[in-house]
């Protein structure tokens, strides 16, 4: 089974517990991403997405300058190895309700993320492949 590692983005934006959002929010927004995760001694801790700035800071009215990464960061973190196989990530993040996984090598240190959209991609790349075959194994539609 394919691992997970052959797709993982190794560029991973990522802070401190103690960043305020609003750093997190400038990043995410400068790097075009969702998500940030959070790290001490280059171990994932936790993940802020900008639905936990929207939906736990800014529409209780709270100062997001004032809070910290800590402070809305998600203390259940799902990871997973970036040894993994694809479908046991992908079971691991229905199980979570996650759409971001974190990967990590064997000393616990970040690897990479890997996210749904990421699954996406890559299903409509074998899709497409498995288009041409079928394509070139039939005869051709004729239109009228």
């Amino acid at each position: 089974m394919p691992q997970i590692r052959t797709i993982v983005r190794e560029e991973v934006v990522s802070a401190a517990p103690d960043e305020p959002l609003t750093e997190l929010a400038d990043r995410m927004d400068e790097k075009r991403v969702g998500s940030v995760v959070i790290v001490e001694n280059d171990e994932p801790r936790g993940i802020v997405t900008d639905r936990d700035i929207t939906l736990e800071v800014v529409s209780r009215g709270e100062d997001p300058a004032s809070v910290t990464a800590d402070d809305v960061m998600s203390d259940d973190l799902v990871t997973v190895d970036a040894d993994s196989g694809i479908f046991d990530v992908l079971r691991a993040m229905e199980d979570a309700s996650v759409r971001r996984v974190p990967a990590i090598d064997t000393d616990g240190t970040l690897a990479g993320i890997v996210t749904f959209d990421d699954f996406v991609v890559l299903l409509s790349r074998e899709l497409g492949l498995l288009g041409e075959i079928v394509e070139a194994e039939i005869p051709p539609y004729e239109h009228t």
